[in-house]
């Protein structure tokens, strides 16, 4: 009795299938795979250090009160039937358990069904995360993971070959990416037109690294071809992500390349690394030989024998009809005047359109929270100063680096900034938890002063900071200047809160 043969060797019972094989892409997709799994990584444990203190069962915004006001349809999720904070973080273990696995080419050694089961769970799970977290999940990178994530279902291991379409559909994400952001910044402000923006860019972008003020102080002339140079990856070069090679990988070196620029210069949680990730598929294997990433004989070595199953194709296929056909309407917004910037048109972030920085802040104002246990506040009351992990307060403390890694409450701290805490429904609840001492809270800033005590008051004042010069710097060691601008939110107590 003869053994069935394997599940790979089926494909030479259908020829049709070979059509869809990328024989030039085998270590693009590993190196696709990698990154991939290492940015669920990162955003699963971001999610069981962050979610619970801000959107758990006693978060800022609790998923409990929000899911009851959504159909399921709404914002699809496995909390939609039952939260608890017991269950998120069995959710972020088992995601960061399955990266983990995928990180160290796991997923390779599977058969290639269960290879997907484990991408398509990853994939489930962070959407599941993301569609009931409210504002604290409301950036444009956290719906480019899901549908990268979605893709990568789709993309295979090594026990086959690497479908062309999923190639060209990651392509075609990268295009929606650089491109959109390249309309949106030409449709926006003005600076993006005058070559200006980079003159305050570098200073006033949410969250700044240890080599900003360094990128701050390059000479105005510099700052012009930096936006030039931006101006080119993002409306040239993603024209030819789509041409024969090498003309594709070279663009797609561009993008990478510009993006690295990008990660040296500032703190995009994983913005930066996910869309060099989805880069990496205009890439072919001689691209990666060239650039002495991999040798070309074990380049070749990597290309296999293992066909396209029909299955596994017509899986392909009946993806790329989905895609195509989802890509209409965040194709037409590209060419809208009306361009909107990062919004998916599916509850299931499968497609969308994606875009950054319409508009430059040319001053950075900054919200800082301070308590006091005076009982009564005088005009001699001290005030304690809340820091935070990477936000701006303490003006001798060199900008810190955290990307990849997403720090959710300081990058809303510098929204908030920019209007009333009335507009920022999870701003007084986290006065609330201040005033209470809350540990899930306080967990997620840098210092305490209070060391855990609860404070009488707590406020926040509005400060208008900046880089300082050189001069300045070497003066004083400062890295930052600011100056008061008034009250943005007066004393509270935790009475007056609790009656309002």
């Amino acid at each position: 009795m003869s053994a069935e043969p394997p599940l790979a060797d089926t494909a030479h019972h259908f020829p049709a299938m070979e059509w869809l094989r990328a024989d030039d892409y085998w270590v693009a997709r590993i190196v696709f795979q990698r990154a991939l799994a290492l940015i669920y990584l990162i955003a699963f444990v971001a999610a069981l250090r962050q979610f619970p203190a801000l959107l758990g069962e006693r978060g800022l915004l609790p998923v409990p009160e929000f899911v009851r006001r959504l159909r399921f349809m709404d914002a699809p999720s496995i909390f939609q039937w039952r939260y608890s904070d017991r269950l998120l973080r069995t959710v972020s273990w088992t995601g960061i358990a399955l990266a983990a696995l995928a990180l160290i080419g796991a997923t390779d050694l599977m058969p290639t069904p269960i290879a997907m089961l484990a991408w398509f769970a990853m994939w489930a799970m962070y959407l599941s995360i993301m569609n009931v977290g409210q504002t604290f999940y409301a950036f444009g990178w956290e719906s480019l993971l899901c549908e990268t994530g979605f893709l990568a279902i789709f993309f295979g291991n090594t026990q086959l070959a690497p479908p062309i379409p999923i190639v060209y559909l990651l392509r075609w994400l990268a295009f929606r990416v650089e491109f959109g952001a390249g309309l949106i910044k030409m449709r926006g402000d003005r600076c993006w037109r005058d070559l200006t923006c980079l003159y305050y860019h570098h200073e006033t972008q949410p969250m700044a690294n240890p080599l900003s003020w360094y990128f701050h102080h390059l000479p105005k002339s510099f700052h012009r071809f930096e936006v030039l140079g931006n101006h080119f990856a993002q409306l040239v070069a993603p024209i030819f992500l789509f041409a024969p090679q090498p003309i594709a990988s070279l663009a797609g070196l561009v993008v990478i390349g510009t993006q690295g620029w990008l990660v040296l210069s500032g703190n995009f949680a994983w913005l930066n690394l996910v869309t060099m990730t989805i880069a990496v598929a205009s890439l072919d294997d001689r691209a990666f030989a060239v650039v002495g990433i991999v040798k070309p004989e074990r380049a070749s070595a990597l290309v296999g024998t293992d066909g396209i199953p029909l299955w596994f194709g017509v899986l392909v296929l009946a993806l790329t009809g989905l895609i195509l056909g989802l890509s209409y309407r965040p194709a037409r917004n590209l060419l809208s005047r009306r361009q909107l910037m990062n919004y998916s048109f599916d509850p299931f972030h499968i497609v969308g359109t994606y875009g950054a920085f319409g508009s430059v802040t040319k001053e950075r104002d900054e919200v800082v929270v301070a308590g006091t246990t005076d009982a009564v506040i005088l005009p001699t009351t001290e005030w304690r100063e809340y820091e935070f992990k990477a936000k701006p307060t303490d003006v001798m403390r060199r900008p810190p680096q955290y990307a990849p890694y997403h720090l959710r409450l300081d990058w809303l701290m510098w929204f908030a900034a920019m209007s009333s805490p009335m507009y920022h429904e999870w701003f007084v609840p986290m006065i609330t938890k201040l005033l209470e001492a809350d540990r899930q809270l306080l967990r997620l800033l840098r210092h305490d002063p209070f060391g855990g005590e609860r404070p009488r008051f707590v406020r926040a004042l509005l400060y208008r900071y900046r880089f300082t010069t050189p001069a300045e710097h070497r003066a004083t060691g400062a890295w930052w200047h600011r100056e008061l601008i008034g009250d943005y939110l007066p004393p509270v107590t935790l009475r007056r809160l609790e009656r309002s």
